[in-house]
């Protein structure tokens, strides 16, 4: 693998880490969720500058179903980092203590919970839709050179059920009532076991990663057939 491909891998496992160390903020503190939260910041900037093509190819080249919905995946994406940022700050009492912030902690406490919250989902989908990139460098690094059709069966079987439990934990830790900000205030378990917690926001990480996954699989088949359809010749791109 090139050097450059290497730190972009890199990059992006040290954002899924740290997105996922975040969800439990009430198992770590809140001076180590605001240290954190700030490295996620530079982390997202590394992760944009690292990624520049993306932004000169943005207005070029023909837009299909799965180009859209990647773009605008993105595109919250990015909203939500910026709402993250802000309301961050503005109730920051340690790495951002020393400005001069006064008031706004009502709206600042809505948009972090909806930021959140909405930013798991959809960080989660973004990785699903370059799941193919991301398996492409993991076995281009394993040194694996072919696929097989057993491994993915047997992927796709283990993706299935993590998603399924994972479908199972959206309800069971009442994820839609923080979606839909049914309630200012985040109910936290402080007792609850870390493994435990963790594995349950890995397995919800994993069902949006194989819905984003399969989905861009389906638009990928539909691309190529009105490819073949019309004589051209497919260009499928991650």
């Amino acid at each position: 693998m090139k050097p450059k491909a290497v730190i972009k891998l890199a990059v992006d496992v040290v954002m899924t880490l740290a997105l996922l160390f975040l969800m439990g903020y009430h198992l770590w503190g809140e001076a180590m969720h605001e240290w954190v939260g700030t490295g996620m910041l530079l982390l997202f900037i590394a992760h944009h500058i690292l990624n520049g093509h993306w932004h000169k190819t943005l207005f070029k080249g023909k837009y299909n179903a799965l180009r859209i919905l990647t773009l605008c995946i993105d595109f919250l994406v990015l909203l939500v980092m910026l709402a993250q940022m802000y309301s961050g700050i503005v109730m920051s009492r340690y790495v951002f203590d020393f400005l001069p912030f006064s008031g706004g902690m009502s709206l600042a406490r809505r948009l972090h919970i909806l930021g959140a919250y909405w930013g798991f989902i959809l960080m989660s989908l973004h990785l699903g839709l370059h799941w193919n990139m991301v398996m492409g460098m993991s076995r281009k690094a394993a040194g694996i050179k072919s696929k097989a059709k057993s491994r993915s069966i047997i992927a796709f079987i283990v993706g299935l059920a993590i998603a399924g439990y994972g479908a199972w934990v959206f309800v069971k830790r009442d994820y839609p009532t923080y979606l839909f900000l049914k309630t200012e205030f985040v109910f936290f378990d402080y007792n609850e076991n870390k493994l435990l917690f963790y594995l349950d926001y890995l397995a919800l990480m994993g069902t949006f990663i194989f819905a984003a996954h399969y989905l861009s699989k389906f638009f990928r088949k539909i691309h190529l057939r009105k490819k073949t359809m019309t004589g051209g010749t497919p260009i499928l791109k991650n």
